[in-house]
C-alpha cells in the first residue's frame, strides 16, 4: 500500500456538515470520503485537460486539412476541365 500522509484542511462548517452527512450515509469515514472526492476531482481534471489538448490539436489540424482539401479540389477541378476538353473534341 502507498505511504499515507496526514494533511490539515480548513472547511466551512456548512461544508463539513455536508461531508459528515454523506460519509454517514455511505458508512465511511471523513477521510475515505475526502480521498474519494479528491480522486474523482483529479480524474475529472485530467479528462478536461485531455479534451482541451485534443481541441487545440483539432484546431491546429483544421488549417492543415483545409490546405489538403483545397489542393485536392484544385487537382480534381483540373482533371475535370481536361476531361471536358477531350469530350468536346470528340463531338
Amino acid at each position: 500500500m502507498a505511504e499515507r500522509k496526514k494533511i490539515l484542511i480548513t472547511l466551512p462548517d456548512s461544508l463539513l456538515s455536508e461531508v459528515d452527512v454523506l460519509a454517514n450515509s455511505d458508512k465511511q469515514s471523513r477521510s475515505e470520503l475526502i480521498r474519494e472526492a479528491m480522486r474523482l476531482y483529479v480524474k475529472e481534471r485530467k479528462r478536461l485537460d485531455m479534451i482541451e489538448r485534443m481541441k487545440k490539436g483539432y484546431q491546429l489540424m483544421a488549417g492543415i486539412n483545409l490546405e489538403y482539401a483545397e489542393f485536392g479540389f484544385e487537382a480534381d477541378n483540373q482533371q475535370y476541365q481536361c476531361y471536358e476538353e477531350k469530350l468536346a473534341e470528340c463531338e
